[in-house]
């Protein structure tokens, strides 16, 4: 048996025993604990078939496993792939062909429903088809380079020979897999942040001594955001997961950010108020929970064992956050309320629940399409309560 069958029959193995409930890369780290014998390219190797697998959502399932782990490489790949000259040859002719090409190499139909079976619930500006071409690449890895350090981030990158691309004022686009730690071991420099969240972050505009909430928290990024565009703000965080908040503050003392306040809080709770610092904020970030439809393209596992229904509930529990942190909002203060989901039931129609249960007069609303920039998708929404 060669190392590609062993690759395959071990992507398979994986495939046969992981269910989706939790994400894959926990999976793939106990897999592989299991089976110290796998060397580091190894587990790359597997790891990538699997991902390229899922890649595909539920289109062509039909095909055997191994045959659908060679499509998928042969799809979702452009540079020259070891293992399908070795197994499919006729594919690896074409690996840089586009995906039309390529379909018809491989004598199958596209079927864009069959990839993402969730097309009727898009937001209305999103172009379906494109939207589901754009789950066969993989995202890029970007950071923000914080204020002032961006030079000095350029220079180590081209020490270290980092193919590197700038985007804006502050991203900038790393290779996937980049080590950031090892080449930028100056961590107060810069975040790991996506294109499309660092962009919502313009819609923040915080002035000096004003009081910001940053409700749904988790780990910080939008925080740090929105304390590099004014530091002299007064800051709360929340979250209703202790332990996020735990690596918030490590976050947090990395970037050297100290004067702020958090705490614990259920969103959902009728006394929420009884538990906040300050009843009356300038400026609430409301980043909400939801299905993170528009970053499965770095968790495709999500695009194969998703259930529709679970965007109603996350719909649901969406307003009823909404409806409740909104009340805090001080008059001429904004709401920015932000998704990762490409749904309009999480992204148009709550904007609208805003406006008409809230009491809040929209600004602005849209699709952060960054599924047209190897990032992920996001909506924003800009919502102000009168004077």
């Amino acid at each position: 048996m060669t190392r590609w069958e062993n690759y395959l029959r071990s992507a398979a193995a994986v495939l046969e025993e992981y269910d989706g409930s939790v994400p894959l890369h926990h999976f793939l780290k106990q897999f592989f604990k299991s089976r110290p014998q796998m060397g580091s390219r190894d587990r790359k190797t597997v790891q990538q078939l699997v991902y390229r697998y899922y890649r595909l959502g539920r289109w062509q399932t039909d095909m055997p496993v191994e045959d659908r782990l060679l499509l998928a490489t042969f799809l979702c790949e452009t540079a020259p792939d070891a293992m399908l000259e070795s197994l499919r040859p006729e594919f690896a002719k074409h690996i840089s062909s586009p995906l039309a090409e390529k379909l018809a190499i491989a004598q199958l139909d596209w079927d864009p429903a069959a990839v993402f079976p969730f097309q009727a619930h898009l937001s209305p500006s999103i172009e379906a088809d494109a939207f589901t071409r754009s789950f066969f690449q993989q995202p890029r890895l970007f950071i923000r380079a914080r204020p002032g350090k961006k030079k000095a981030i350029i220079k180590q990158l081209e020490q270290a020979g980092v193919v590197y691309a700038t985007v804006g004022t502050d991203a900038i686009a790393l290779p996937n897999g980049t080590k950031t730690e090892a080449i930028l071991p100056e961590k107060s420099w810069y975040e790991i942040q996506d294109l499309s969240s660092q962009e919502t972050g313009l819609r923040f505009h915080p002035k000096a001594k004003e009081y910001w909430w940053d409700c749904c928290a988790a780990s910080g990024g939008k925080s740090i955001l929105l304390h590099d565009q004014e530091p002299d703000i007064r800051l709360l965080v929340s979250d209703v997961r202790s332990s996020i908040l735990d690596n918030l503050r490590k976050r947090f003392a990395e970037a050297g950010i100290r004067d702020y306040a958090s705490r614990t809080l259920d969103l959902t709770s009728p006394g929420l108020g009884g538990h906040l610092p300050h009843t009356s904020f300038n400026g609430i970030i409301l980043d909400a929970p939801c299905t993170g439809s528009g970053t499965w393209g770095r968790s495709p596992e999500n695009l194969y064992f998703f259930e529709a229904a679970k965007i109603a509930e996350y719909a649901a529990l969406q307003k009823k956050i909404a409806k409740n942190v909104s009340k805090f909002l001080a008059p001429g203060g904004t709401l920015v309320y932000i998704t990762c989901s490409v749904f309009q039931e999480e992204n148009e129609d709550a904007a609208a629940f805003l406006a008409r249960d809230c009491g809040l007069r929209i600004v602005e609303s849209t699709v952060v399409e960054g599924f047209r920039r190897f990032a992920d998708s996001m909506f924003v929404t800009v919502a102000q309560r009168d004077k």
